[in-house]
C-alpha cells in the first residue's frame, strides 16, 4: 500500500471532507445515489493540512512533469488549491471555468496564459473526468499543452480511466477509492458488509441504489 495515499486517506476521514454511509446514502448533483462523498474544499479549513496538500500536490509536480511552466486550477473546487500550488513553485496560475463567463470578456480561462505553454492543471477530485478533460479541451484550444493532471482524489471509475487515457493525459492522485476504503476499514468507520455495499456502488455507480 502506499504510505502517501494511506495517509493521506487518514487525514480526510479525520475531517470528514469524505464520508461514507452506506445505509444512508447521498445523491450527487448528477443524480446518482452514492454511499461516498467527498468535498475536498475542506482541507481548505486546516492550516496543516492545507499545507500538506499544498506540498505533496507541488511534489507529484516537480517529479511527474518538471517542464511545467503554468499551473491551471479547475473551478471553483480547485482555484485555490491550483493557486497555492502555483505560488510555492513560482509559476503563472490561470483557473478554467465550466462554461464562459455571460458579460464583459465572456472569458472561459480567466489569466494568461502564453501559446505554447507547458501546463499542469490541478483538480480536487476525480468522478468521471468530464469536468475535468473539459478543462484540458479549453487550455488546448489555447494552443497550450496539457502535459498532466494532478489532483486529491479519484473514485477510479472506469469510465473516467477510459476517458483520461483516450484524451492522452497523465493522471496523478495523493489518495484514491481503495485506500480510503481500506483506512476505512482498519480503523473500524466501516465494517467488511459496508466494503461490499462500497463495491457494488463503484462497480455501477450510474444504476445503483440503497
Amino acid at each position: 500500500m502506499d504510505n502517501l495515499k494511506k495517509d493521506f486517506a487518514s487525514k480526510l476521514l479525520k475531517v470528514k471532507a469524505i464520508i461514507l454511509q452506506p445505509n444512508n446514502p447521498f445523491t450527487w448533483a448528477s443524480g446518482w445515489h452514492s454511499p461516498f462523498y467527498c468535498d475536498n474544499r475542506k482541507t481548505l479549513s486546516y492550516p496543516d493540512l492545507r499545507n500538506y496538500v499544498k506540498l505533496e500536490l507541488v511534489h507529484k509536480i516537480l517529479e511527474c512533469f518538471p517542464e511545467v511552466e503554468a499551473i491551471a486550477g479547475v473551478a471553483t473546487g480547485a482555484i485555490a488549491q491550483g493557486a497555492l500550488v502555483a505560488d510555492e513553485l513560482h509559476l503563472p496560475f490561470v483557473y478554467v471555468r465550466s462554461k464562459p463567463k455571460d458579460h464583459g470578456l465572456e472569458n472561459l480561462i480567466e489569466g494568461d496564459l502564453k501559446p505554447g505553454m507547458k501546463v499542469v492543471v490541478v483538480e480536487d477530485l476525480i468522478s468521471t473526468g468530464g469536468s475535468s478533460l473539459k478543462a484540458v479541451e479549453a487550455i488546448r484550444s489555447n494552443a497550450c499543452d496539457v502535459i498532466g493532471m494532478v489532483a486529491s482524489y479519484t473514485y477510479g471509475f472506469p469510465v473516467a480511466e477510459k476517458a483520461f487515457k483516450d484524451a492522452g493525459v497523465k493522471l496523478i492522485t495523493l489518495t484514491d477509492y481503495e485506500h480510503v476504503v481500506a483506512e476505512a476499514l482498519s480503523t473500524g468507520y466501516i465494517s467488511e458488509s459496508d466494503v461490499e455495499v462500497l463495491h457494488e456502488w463503484r462497480e455501477a455507480p450510474d444504476k445503483w441504489k440503497k
